[in-house]
């Protein structure tokens, strides 16, 4: 067996690779699929490249494969679908393709088990960095996929879990910072994130949500993006957001400011979606476990502000994630 075909049979062995809805799986040029009858395929691609969405010195591989199928699984929550199938495309330096890939395809394998993917197919290549490309395909009833272009002035926004606490474990993993107390709790959410399946298809099934997006480029930014898709504009009430709770030793080490991390700190996949005020008396506080909040309203003025805690309202820029930002 060549190199390459042995690689692959070591991805093979980690993941199912048959279930109900594909035909034909890996082992064939492409794949074949089939859905169920009233439902819609949801499909989503996402990148993860080696030196921009992680670094190797910092990121154990186990963490690097689970964390690239999550953020992708994430889009599919968005949408309020039920993850299916994935097909992974990726790029490894030789000198990794021993312990390293290894490690990456487990976590990879784990992410999978506890999404209920199957891996329907993909492409393996030898390449100077470590490049991966993810495909997902999600199942939805026909006509219930929620999009982010839907939000209506007087629309209450919410979302899930809290905010700025991927971005925090990111800076304490690189100053290198570990706390005697809950080091693994403070950066959990930046090496394995958790996309809210659960909740996204609950919020479909009900009807509630008017618009979503899950948080991956940072409040500010993924905020900005239902407005723009809706036509609208929005008002952030800060002392509503669910901040990350910072203990007060480890915020001198940091020097963060909670708010900050929460608006514009992106890789958190909570669900950030907007309801009819006449709805919110039916939200539950909780959903398996994942809490809601009220941070906002969806406004007519095509403008996105914040109401600070002292009363001012102030625009909101976009200031989370964006790769082509220029430095400085």
């Amino acid at each position: 067996m060549d190199r390459e075909g042995h690689l692959i049979e070591r991805v093979r062995r980690r993941f199912p690779t048959a279930g109900d809805g594909l035909t034909i799986g890996m082992g064939d040029d492409a794949a074949v699929l089939h859905s169920s009858p009233g439902t819609e395929w949801v499909i989503t691609t996402d990148a993860f490249l080696e030196n921009v969405h992680f670094l190797r010195k910092i990121h154990p591989p186990k963490a690097v494969g689970y964390k690239a199928l999550a953020r992708a699984a994430s889009d599919i929550a968005a949408m309020g679908a039920r993850p299916r199938f994935f097909f992974l495309t990726v790029g490894i330096p030789e000198a990794l393709a021993g312990a390293w890939v290894d490690g990456f395809l487990d976590g990879m394998a784990r992410a999978a088990r506890r999404f209920g993917l199957i891996l329907a197919g993909g492409d393996t290549t030898k390449y100077p960095e470590v490049v991966a490309s993810l495909t997902i395909v999600g199942e939805i009833d026909r006509g219930k996929a929620v999009l982010r272009s839907g939000a209506k002035p007087g629309d209450l926004l919410c979302v899930s879990g809290r905010l700025g606490e991927a971005e925090l474990g990111l800076r304490l993993s690189q100053r290198k910072i570990h706390p005697r107390k809950r080091p693994v709790r403070l950066a959990k959410k930046h090496f394995y994130p958790e996309p809210r399946l659960a909740l996204g298809a609950w919020i479909a099934d009900h009807k509630y949500a008017t618009s979503m997006i899950d948080t991956s480029d940072g409040l500010s930014t993924d905020l900005g993006h239902v407005c723009k898709a809706s036509g609208t504009g929005a008002i952030v009430w800060a002392a509503k957001i669910p901040t990350v709770k910072i203990p007060p030793r480890l915020l001198r080490q940091v020097d963060v400011d909670p708010l900050n991390l929460a608006l514009n700190g992106g890789d958190d996949y909570e669900l950030l979606f907007t309801v009819p005020k006449k709805f919110s008396s039916r939200l539950p506080g909780r959903i398996d476990g994942v809490r809601l909040t009220v941070i906002g309203e969806i406004t007519r003025a095509k403008k996105v502000l914040l109401l600070r805690a002292d009363g001012k309202t102030v625009p909101l820029p976009s200031r989370g994630w964006d790769p082509f930002r220029k430095s400085g």
